[in-house]
């Protein structure tokens, strides 16, 4: 992999990170529609830590009070209570489904489920499923009302974004609009929600880069550090265009790409 290639996977990888598009989906498909090699899964979640950086410090005060409520209740059955606290509870328990999924089925993830066609399918499907929750949710709770129901949901909804094209924002956003949190909400939710379950896939996959057809350690760095710096505004911009509008343009977009890319399969102008 190339400097100019890596540049452009990172930016790709974070503006589409945290805007409900899948970022594995393009990161897989970009590198096809120019002719460049399949980047690998490990380059994929090691170039998720940039957009954990991005997250971590646009967060920072929140993750940093919940952080510290968390580690007070460990000592104490009152201070357990508290929201902050419950939040670090729930978040964990929302990490579990992506874990266990993740290392059952990481063979498959990482050659399978890599398919054109299910990166194809899986935009297309999650269209519809935005369109329909956002026909059918109430929208009415804020984030102070998470519940362990929400974290456990929330983290099954994660654990789907396993698969290339379903969007690990788009699909933690639909399952706390299912559970009937408010857009806002959903949105910090699943931004507060992905940083243990990025984090530990990156970490895991470090030991997998610089191998037969990955990226060097050098090229992903680079990578990494545009995604940290798109990924920041693309938090930005979610946050301040769901306080006002639907997931309706990000389901026509899913639509169109998904769309291209099966014609593109099919006609095999790109593998």
């Amino acid at each position: 992999m190339g400097w100019l290639e890596a540049i452009i996977l990172g930016i790709a990888q974070g503006l589409t990170e945290f805007l409900p598009i899948s970022s594995t989906g393009h990161v897989r498909v970009i590198p096809a529609l120019f002719g460049w090699e399949d980047p690998g899964a490990a380059f994929s979640a090691v170039i998720q830590l940039g957009t954990m950086a991005a997250v971590l410090i646009y967060f920072r005060r929140d993750i940093w009070r919940i952080t510290v409520a968390w580690l007070r209740g460990l000592r104490s059955a009152e201070l357990r209570r508290t929201p902050d606290s419950l939040m670090g509870w729930y978040i964990a328990l929302g990490t579990v489904p992506v874990v266990v999924i993740g290392v059952l089925f990481s063979d498959q993830i990482e050659t399978t489920l890599r398919s054109l066609y299910i990166v194809a399918g899986a935009l297309i499907v999650g269209g519809v499923v935005f369109i329909v929750v956002e026909r059918l949710a109430s929208r009415i709770r804020p984030i102070e009302s998470v519940t362990w129901k929400d974290g456990l949901v929330v983290g099954i909804a994660q654990a789907l974004a396993l698969i290339p094209g379903v969007s690990r924002s788009g699909s933690t956003i639909v399952g706390g609009l299912i559970m009937g949190l408010d857009r806002p909400a959903a949105a910090r939710f699943s931004f507060l929600l992905s940083v243990p379950a990025v984090v530990l896939s990156g970490v895991y996959q470090l030991k997998d880069i610089g191998g037969d057809g990955d990226a060097s350690y050098a090229v992903t760095v680079v990578a990494a550090l545009f995604a940290f710096a798109s990924g920041y505004a693309a938090i930005a911009f979610l946050l301040r265009y769901l306080a006002h509008h639907s997931l309706f343009v990000f389901a026509l977009y899913r639509f169109a790409f998904g769309g291209l890319i099966l014609v593109l399969a099919l006609s095999g102008t790109i593998r």
